[in-house]
C-alpha cells in the first residue's frame, strides 16, 4: 500500500512539474521565393514541419510567412491553431508574423497585431524601414494549471537601423500598455540585431535573453541565419525568444537540424524551455 502511494504521489509530482512549463520557438521558415531553387519551399516544408511537429512546442512564433505557407503548416500539425494578418494590408497579403499554439495545452483568450511605427494601429511602415513590419500577439491560458501569459512575435526591419531601435522601444512600450496583469511575457523574433546591438541593448533593460540565462543548459551552434549554407559556420545570431523575470529558463537551444546537407529554413528556430 505505501509502494502504491509513493508511486502515486511520485506521478502527481512529475505531472505538476510539466504542467508548469512551456516550450517556445521562434521560426523564421523563409518567405516562398521561387529563386531559391534548390532551398525553395515546396523542397523544404515536408521537413520543417516534420520538425515542429517532433518539438512539439506549446507556442511557436513564426516570421516571413506568406499566407500559403501559413495555412500548410497549420494543416501539417494536428494539434494547432494559429492568429495573425499580414502586414501589407492586415489581410491574409504580404508576410505573416503568425502565432501558433498547442489547442490541447494552452488556450487563445485574446489576440491582435500592431505595426512597427508611429501609427501601430494601421498599416504602416516605420521610421527608416524599407518594408512594413508587425508585431503578433496573444494572451494564453495553460489548460493544466490556469495560468495566464503573453507571447509577442515579430520581425524587424532588414535595412532600416532606426527603426530596429525604435521597434524595440515600441514593443517594450506595448507590453506595459497591454499587460495590465503583469502576465509572465515571451518575446519571439527575428530581430535582424546581433546582441550587443542598440536595440536588444532596450530590451534587457526589462527581459532576459534565453539563450544566455539558459547558462550551461544553452545547445546549438553560435548564431541563427545560415543563409542555406550548409558547409559554413553559423555565427550570426539575430533570432532571439526573450523572456520577463517571472519564468525561469530551464534550457535554449538553436536548433541546426538539416536532411541531406540542406537546412529547412535560411534562419535556425530557437527552443526555449520555460518555468513559471
Amino acid at each position: 500500500m505505501k509502494k502504491i502511494i509513493f508511486l502515486l504521489c511520485a506521478l502527481v509530482t512529475v505531472l505538476n512539474a510539466k504542467s508548469q512549463t512551456i516550450d517556445v520557438i521562434s521560426y523564421n521558415i523563409r518567405y516562398d521565393n521561387p529563386d531559391d531553387a534548390p532551398n525553395n519551399w515546396d523542397n523544404r516544408k515536408a521537413f520543417l514541419i516534420s520538425q515542429l511537429n517532433f518539438y512539439n512546442p506549446d507556442v511557436f512564433g513564426i516570421q516571413e510567412g506568406l499566407i500559403h505557407q501559413v495555412k500548410e503548416i497549420d494543416e501539417g500539425l494536428a494539434d494547432y491553431a494559429y492568429f495573425g494578418i499580414g502586414r501589407d494590408h492586415g489581410d491574409e497579403r504580404g508576410e505573416h508574423t503568425a502565432v501558433f499554439y498547442n489547442t490541447t495545452r494552452v488556450e487563445l483568450l485574446e489576440q491582435s497585431t500592431f505595426w512597427l511605427s508611429t501609427t501601430p494601429q494601421k498599416p504602416s511602415k516605420g521610421w527608416d524601414a524599407a518594408l512594413p513590419r508587425t508585431c503578433t500577439y496573444g494572451i494564453f491560458q495553460h489548460k493544466s494549471d490556469g495560468k495566464k501569459f503573453m507571447v509577442f512575435n515579430t520581425h524587424f526591419d532588414h535595412v532600416g537601423v532606426q527603426a530596429r531601435a525604435e521597434s524595440s522601444k515600441l514593443i517594450l512600450q506595448k507590453i506595459k500598455e497591454l499587460n495590465t496583469e503583469n502576465f509572465p511575457v515571451v518575446v519571439t523574433g527575428d530581430f535582424n540585431l546581433e546582441s550587443d546591438s542598440p536595440g536588444v541593448q532596450v530590451i534587457l533593460t526589462q527581459m532576459n535573453d534565453t539563450h544566455i540565462a539558459a547558462g550551461k543548459n544553452a545547445f546549438g551552434p553560435d548564431g541563427t541565419f545560415n543563409g542555406f549554407q550548409f558547409n559554413k559556420p553559423v555565427q550570426r545570431r539575430i533570432d532571439y525568444i526573450f523572456v520577463s523575470d517571472a519564468f525561469e529558463v530551464l534550457k535554449s537551444a538553436i536548433l541546426s537540424d538539416s536532411k541531406d546537407t540542406r537546412y529547412p529554413s535560411d534562419h535556425l528556430p530557437v527552443f526555449a524551455r520555460l518555468k513559471y
